[in-house]
Order: structure tokens, then C-alpha cells, then sequence
């Protein structure tokens, strides 16, 4: 079994009144670890990761390695498109008490596929946890080809990619590359999550999961079982509640489905914007029919 698998959840970071709620972010990982969450993924986009300051950002992991007591590993957001910062992020995560990292590089500088190799290699040697490179160019604007992929998999504590291309073709192909048992592949978009494990990989991190704990976490256990059809008709059901998500940038969607929960509020940073009246009523509605509220 994959240390990184099933339903990872790419964690909120809640505020209050423009700062970080330490006690909901406490909150937040006990009900994770009640409702099935597989590993918790903090500091990430779904964090909020780039309108943190660097003391929020080592915080909020910090508190959720603190929290979740090794039940469950922790895999922390800790990319840059700046090597020297996320060496540092990686350091301090680390000294946090993480179990993993989770890289993504190339957003604004845009290197080419050495320079994408060179960053990862960097980061790798000056750091001691595994790496999880994620590949999301629709944010990054580079895109980690499958052969550059299997070249940073040759460094040994590179551990797995997270994938959120969209391109379903993408693991059989990388899988083709590399030859290792240990490498872990996890979709990086919730709605692609059957199909991809159909393909080879062991986990989705999700934003769903912030919501629908359980039920990502049951989609996550069938497809791990192989049963496939019974995987498929959960996700069907999901499928609603994926797409309103991301319906307004994230993580508006997400913060105000947790708030109807009552587990934070459902505050963000400038520049995300709080949700309209017409995508909150329609979340509700998708939560009320999934008997999440």
C-alpha cells in the first residue's frame, strides 16, 4: 500500500476576521480524520498558499501535523517557481512534523523542461522528505511532459506526481517511463478521479473531500477494491458537487460548503472573491441532496 493514497485532502486554511482561525484549522483535521480523509494536503491552492505570509504559511502546517498526531500523514504545500523559497518551505515543513511535500514550479518564469528538472533536482538535494511534483498547467503555464517526468523520478525521494492535466492518456504514458513499484500517482482533479485510478493511480487530492469527506473517501476505497461500477455510481452522484467547486474561482466554494457545516467561515483573501447569492444557493442545494446538510 501506497503511504499517499486514497482521499487526500487539499485542505482550506480558514480566517477570521483577516486572520488565520488556528482553533477551526484544529477543528477541521479532527473531522477529517472522523469522516475516512486518507492524508491531509495543507499550504496548497486550495490553502490559499500564495496570500499567505511566509509565518502563516510554515503555521498553518505546523498546526495540522501538531493536530493530526501522525494518524493520518501529512502532505504539505511547499512549491515555488522560486527554488531558494521552496527549499525553505520544505525545511521548515519538515521541522513541522509533515510526512511529505507537494511541489509545484514554473508558474510566471516559465522554464523549459531542464529547467524544470534542474528546479525539482535542487529541491530534492537540499531537502529530506518525499516529493510529490504537481503537474497543473493550467495554473504553472509549463507543463511537465511525460518524459521529463520520468527523469525526475529517477531522484530517489521523488515519490509520486499529482496530476491535474486533465489528460487521461497522461499515466498510462508516464507509467510506460517509469519502472518504479514505488512511484504514486494521484489525480489532482476531482472529477477525474475514477477514470485515473482506472489508469493506475492510488488517490485523488481533492477539493471535494473539504465537504464530502466520506464519500471521497468511500469513491477512493471501491476503485481500490476494483469495483469499479459501484465507484462510478458514487461518482456520478458527486459530479454536481465537483463542478460547483470551481463554478467561482476556488476556494469560495468550498469555504462557504464548510461553512454551512458549521466548521469555519467562509472568508477568503483578496484577490478570491466571497461567492454569489446564485452559486451559494446552488451548493446548498447540491449539499441537501447528497444529505451532507
Amino acid at each position: 500500500m501506497h503511504k499517499f493514497h486514497g482521499s487526500l485532502v487539499a485542505l482550506i486554511t480558514p480566517f477570521k476576521n483577516g486572520k488565520l482561525d488556528e482553533q477551526a484549522l484544529e477543528r477541521l483535521v479532527e473531522w477529517h480524520i472522523e469522516n475516512g480523509t486518507d492524508c491531509l494536503v495543507p499550504a496548497g491552492t486550495t490553502g490559499e498558499c500564495p496570500t499567505l505570509t511566509s509565518e502563516e504559511h510554515s503555521k498553518v502546517i505546523e498546526i495540522v501535523a501538531s493536530a493530526a498526531k501522525k494518524r493520518i500523514p501529512v502532505m504539505a504545500g511547499a512549491g515555488s517557481n522560486n527554488p531558494m523559497e521552496a527549499i525553505h518551505y520544505s525545511q521548515e515543513a519538515q521541522k513541522a512534523g509533515a510526512d511529505g511535500l507537494l511541489h509545484v514550479a514554473g508558474y510566471y518564469n516559465r522554464p523549459n523542461q531542464e529547467g524544470l528538472y534542474q528546479h525539482f533536482k535542487l529541491v530534492h538535494d537540499e531537502t529530506n522528505l518525499p516529493i510529490f511534483v504537481y503537474n497543473i498547467p493550467g495554473r504553472a503555464v509549463v507543463n511537465i511532459l511525460p518524459e521529463t517526468l520520468a527523469k525526475i523520478a529517477t531522484l530517489p525521494r521523488i515519490a509520486g506526481v499529482k496530476d491535474a492535466t486533465g489528460d487521461l492518456a497522461r499515466p498510462w504514458l508516464e507509467r510506460a517511463l517509469i519502472k518504479r513499484e514505488d512511484f504514486t500517482w494521484l489525480s489532482g482533479e476531482d472529477a477525474t478521479q475514477v477514470s485515473y485510478n482506472v489508469a493506475g493511480g492510488v488517490g485523488c487530492i481533492s477539493v471535494t473531500a473539504n465537504v464530502a469527506p466520506h464519500l471521497v473517501h468511500q469513491v477512493q476505497e471501491l476503485t481500490a477494491q476494483n469495483k469499479w461500477v459501484e465507484a462510478r455510481e458514487l461518482q456520478d452522484k458527486l459530479m454536481k458537487l465537483h463542478g460547483l467547486m470551481f463554478r467561482e474561482p476556488s476556494p469560495a466554494g468550498a469555504k462557504y460548503a464548510v461553512s454551512l457545516l458549521g466548521l469555519c467561515s467562509d472568508e477568503v483573501r483578496l484577490p478570491i472573491m466571497p461567492l454569489s447569492d446564485e452559486t451559494k444557493s446552488a451548493i446548498k442545494s447540491a449539499m441537501q441532496e447528497l444529505q451532507l446538510i
